[in-house]
């Protein structure tokens, strides 16, 4: 199987991640790839594979995990905004987040609620103004930068300071919207694989998963790519071992960590990872996480692996001339075989200074790491070791989905990266399209 991946230029979603992403931070926004709803609170935009979702919602999420980069959120002013807590979460009527404790620039402390929209007009087309309950409304939150010269004015008239997360973003839009995605089908019963897919050939079957892969990997790369002009090679990957450690209650606070300690500070023996766990005391997500995905463990494992091998970055790029050329339409359990998989995934863990995580996570790592990164620097095809690689840590409804319909089998074709992922992918599209 040989997979490639569309170039960065000839993509409709590129003028997002340019102002999303670039290096200078740009103020202005084009609406010729996004629709919002009359109502303000989905948006509509063109991406990779056509048009996908951006709640209101998932903005919401975005602001209370603070998946953004804090340290240059401005009012439209100018003002910087220190967000000392996010607020707490209101679902019911009202501002969207209650008793957020921000200060202005060089200013005290302030308590107060924040709003959230995709648009700055969303504030009057929802009549808060008139609207009492939102009189304590202290900062408004918004998706895309608002038009020049935009004021939004609370029931006194007085103007309430607007800022914009879409330059402040870690990701595009699109990756938001596709791991939001993926998150709601973690628990989500499988009896809908079985109704459409249980009928369907071996051959056919195969032929869609493979399918829905390949879109799996182009978008993953096409996110690498983005990443590495973002960041630069060294620091790309920096953010991607941390934020994978982290993944999924943790990313966010794992990517201020690589933002705050970039991969230089790792080395120096002074550097306490312990101490980097406490600096984001109060933002970290522990309910429910596995011990061995503990982020103060995850942080002293990324401290071993940075101290075992500083300059890990250049092993990989090193590493990546060494990958399988290409691994074509065979059976999972032959193309590991003949590609040496379990001597490549030791010489990854040993080379690169990984061997303190190891398991699954390292598999993570290798898929949604290194992988793509591999792939967006050197444009070599890596897609066909991505796709027979070992599964890694997925949604367990899914190995057991591709059991049942005979796609693995254990033998000649064990669990894959790949499988998984393209069933996932053929779920996000039924979900879509529903």
């Amino acid at each position: 199987m040989s997979f490639s991946f569309p170039s960065l230029s000839s993509l409709r979603f590129q003028d997002i991640e340019r102002r999303a992403f670039g290096v200078k931070r740009m103020s202005s926004y084009s609406f010729s790839s996004a629709d919002v709803s009359p109502a303000g609170v989905v948006a509509e935009i063109q991406g990779l594979y056509g048009a996908f979702s951006f709640p209101e919602k998932l903005l919401q999420k975005i602001w209370l995990r603070g998946d953004f980069d804090r340290a240059g959120l401005v009012t439209t002013e100018g003002r910087h905004v220190r967000v000392r807590h996010p607020g707490k979460w209101n679902l019911l009527g009202g501002p969207d987040f209650k008793g957020a404790r921000l200060g202005f620039d060089d200013g005290p402390e302030i308590i107060g609620d924040v709003e959230l929209h995709l648009l700055a007009d969303g504030w009057a087309a929802h009549g808060h103004a008139a609207d009492r309950a939102y009189d304590g409304v202290v900062l408004h939150v918004v998706l895309f930068p608002p038009e020049p010269g935009h004021v939004t004015r609370g029931g006194d008239g007085s103007a309430i300071p607007v800022a914009a997360l879409l330059p402040l973003l870690h990701h595009d839009l699109e990756q938001f919207a596709a791991e939001e995605a993926v998150e709601l089908l973690t628990n989500r019963p499988a009896s809908r694989i079985h109704e459409e897919l249980a009928t369907l050939p071996a051959a056919e079957l195969t032929q869609l998963l493979n399918r829905h892969a390949e879109r799996r990997w182009r978008q993953k790369v096409h996110f690498a790519r983005v990443r590495v002009q973002r960041l630069g090679w060294t620091a790309a990957c920096h953010h991607a071992a941390l934020e994978i450690l982290g993944y999924r209650f943790n990313r966010a606070p794992m990517l201020r960590i690589a933002a705050a300690w970039p991969l230089g500070e790792w080395v120096r023996p002074v550097t306490d990872s312990d101490a980097i766990f406490a600096a984001e005391s109060g933002t970290w997500s522990l309910q429910g996480v596995r011990p061995a995905n503990h982020p103060r463990l995850r942080l002293r494992q990324y401290a071993a692996w940075v101290r075992a091998q500083p300059d890990w970055p250049g092993q990989l790029m090193a590493l990546g001339e060494s990958l399988p050329a290409s691994v074509l339409d065979s059976a999972t359990g032959v193309a590991r075989r003949t590609g040496q998989f379990a001597k490549l995934r030791e010489t990854m863990a040993v080379k690169l200074g990984a061997t303190a995580v190891g398991g699954t996570r390292l598999d993570n790592l290798v898929c949604d790491g290194f992988l793509p990164l591999l792939a967006a620097i050197s444009g070599r095809d890596a897609g066909g070791v991505w796709f027979h690689w070992y599964p890694g840590d997925l949604p367990p409804m899914l190995p057991r989905a591709l059991r049942s319909l005979g796609a693995i089998d254990g033998r000649a074709q064990p669990a894959s990266h790949g499988a998984a992922q393209g069933l996932l992918g053929w779920l996000l599209e039924r979900e879509a399209q529903d």
